[in-house]
């Protein structure tokens, strides 16, 4: 039996290579004996676009950006295939990682970072930009990223708006004449890691703006700003962006880049699994151990370990999901995609404590699971007997 490792990162712990990481290490300590192999993943969450440069090989630019509140830091970019894709990741400029707690201001918080990043690619000569959306710590609708770009923002009057949410309640149209015409001539592929929609109860400022620091009152006003966007949009250009499919994603980044750029928005997790030749690393793959810090209904939206489970099944193998939490009950719609799935504390413990303690877990988590990978071997191989003689 050969084991492939393919988590996704642990939020506020490990990444996923060092998940993967810590599995195989417990996997190693025990009676397992079988070939095992890692192919740690992202959705395009935090973390992505580092595992999409391991994956395809490549090089890192350090750019000059703006982080949320618009102070000036260096921001990775990560260009494959031989400098035609650049990978864009939203946290590296744009992310709630960048903020302290007491910074945390969506009213204020800008993505402008993200465009400063996109426009080095363009200036790279990249044909294609791979944006990982997660881990944003903005609901502006991209009014950031946009106006980095050469957007312009206008009220009724026609004077030019900041592009923050506290500013844009006013707006009326969005002028793109001075938009980088170089986007014209390049593909751009959002990976989301979420389905939620723009507005509503599931919507981007209803579900992430406490999140991002948003209190009742913020939330409210965050609703009505995406949904003036949204008319500004849907007048423009004739497209209503209100329920589109992961459009919520990133503080609604993902419904104004479909909408004005023409952006193809993805699940994260199945671009990436193809663009790194998951199914070729599958091969021979027996067992399948993924996860990450939660396996929860929510992780059927198109989360990272749902879309390993996916294609391992397909292909026949068995599925384990390890999870810092997983549901007491059983939850049939995971049954249908996990053939386990297995919490990793080992006894009670606070949530900080669990978080600090995620490796030695997964190591403890693993080598029981060799273990019993091992114990299953024997009892399938009809030459392996007990010392004791007995089969």
């Amino acid at each position: 039996m050969d084991v492939l490792v393919a988590p996704n990162a642990f939020k506020h712990s490990l990444s996923a290579t060092q998940a993967a990481e810590s599995i195989i290490a417990g996997l190693r300590s025990s009676a397992f004996a079988g070939g095992v192999r890692m192919h740690p993943v992202g959705d395009g969450g935090d973390g992505t676009a580092e595992l999409l440069r391991h994956h395809l090989g490549g090089a890192v630019v350090s750019v000059p950006v703006h982080d949320p509140l618009g102070r000036r830091i260096d921001a990775p970019l990560s260009l494959v295939e031989g400098g035609r894709v650049a990978v864009v990741e939203v946290a590296a400029a744009s992310g709630l990682r960048l903020l302290r707690a007491g910074e945390l201001d969506p009213l204020r918080a800008t993505s402008a970072g993200t465009g400063d990043l996109i426009r080095r690619a363009l200036d790279l000569g990249a044909s294609e930009v791979l944006l990982c959306i997660g881990g944003s710590a903005t609901v502006d609708g991209g009014a950031g990223l946009l106006h980095a770009l050469g957007a312009r923002f206008l009220d009724a009057a026609g004077n030019a708006l900041e592009p923050l949410p506290a500013s844009l309640l006013t707006l009326a149209s969005v002028d793109l004449t001075r938009l980088d015409a170089r986007l014209g001539q390049c593909r751009l592929k959002v990976l989301c890691d979420v389905a939620n929609p723009l507005l509503g109860e599931r919507g981007a400022a209803r579900v992430y703006g406490p999140q991002k620091g948003a209190s009742a009152a913020v939330v409210a006003t965050l609703e009505a700003l995406l949904d003036r966007f949204r008319c500004v949009i849907r007048d423009a250009t004739g497209n209503d962006v209100a329920d589109l499919p992961r459009g919520g994603a990133a503080g609604g980044i993902a419904a104004t880049l479909s909408a004005l750029l023409g952006a193809e928005l993805a699940s994260g997790i199945d671009l990436f699994l193809g663009r790194t030749h998951f199914d070729a690393a599958l091969d021979g793959a027996s067992c399948v151990i993924t996860g990450e810090g939660s396996i929860d209904e929510q992780t059927l939206e198109g989360k990272a370990p749902w879309g390993v489970a996916v294609r391992s099944r397909a292909r026949g193998a068995l599925v384990l999901g390890v999870a810092g939490q997983v549901p007491l009950l059983p939850v049939p719609s995971l049954n249908a995609v996990f053939d386990a799935l297995i919490p990793i504390c080992h006894g009670p413990m606070t949530p900080a404590d669990a978080i600090a303690a995620t490796a030695e877990n997964l190591r403890r988590t693993a080598r029981q699971i060799g273990n019993c990978l091992s114990f299953a071997g024997r009892l399938n191989d009809p030459q392996d007997h007990h010392g004791d003689g007995h089969q």
